[in-house]
């Protein structure tokens, strides 16, 4: 037994040691895709509500990159549920909605324009440059 949680295997408390909060792959793919369109931008302002992934001060505009599960998308990825600990996890991930939620107002109450990304959407990086593209010129 290692740690708070005695029903936690080992694969799992591994498995969840490695899930990475910034530079994940998502990210870095909309980063490349910003980048190559021409754009220069910060990361992870913390002086910004939820420490958004991309800003583009100059711009007002923030991009969020929202992977699918822990931020609870409509596809396929954000509808799957966990199969162990659900009394602390469906909880959890209800607030990380909320949360997102309070952070994107108060993004736009600071006259920020927002784009949010979601995990599934980088594996198609055409259709996401265009997104992208719109949102930045636009």
């Amino acid at each position: 037994m290692v740690g708070p949680f005695p029903n936690v295997t080992a694969v799992v408390r591994r498995r969840m040691a490695r899930i990475r909060k910034i530079d994940t792959k998502p990210e870095l793919v909309v980063r490349r895709l910003v980048h190559r369109l021409g754009f220069r931008y910060r990361l992870h302002r913390r002086d910004l509500p939820g420490t958004p992934d991309v800003v583009l001060p100059s711009l007002k505009k923030v991009v969020l990159v929202h992977g699918c599960f822990w931020h609870q998308h409509g596809c396929a990825l954000g509808n799957k549920q966990p199969a162990s600990r659900r009394e602390y996890w469906l909880p959890k991930l209800a607030r990380n909605k909320e949360r997102d939620i309070c952070n994107e107002a108060a993004l736009r109450d600071l006259g920020f324009r927002v784009l949010i990304v979601w995990e599934c959407e980088t594996r198609d990086c055409v259709a996401l440059e265009r997104r992208l593209d719109l949102f930045l010129k636009g």
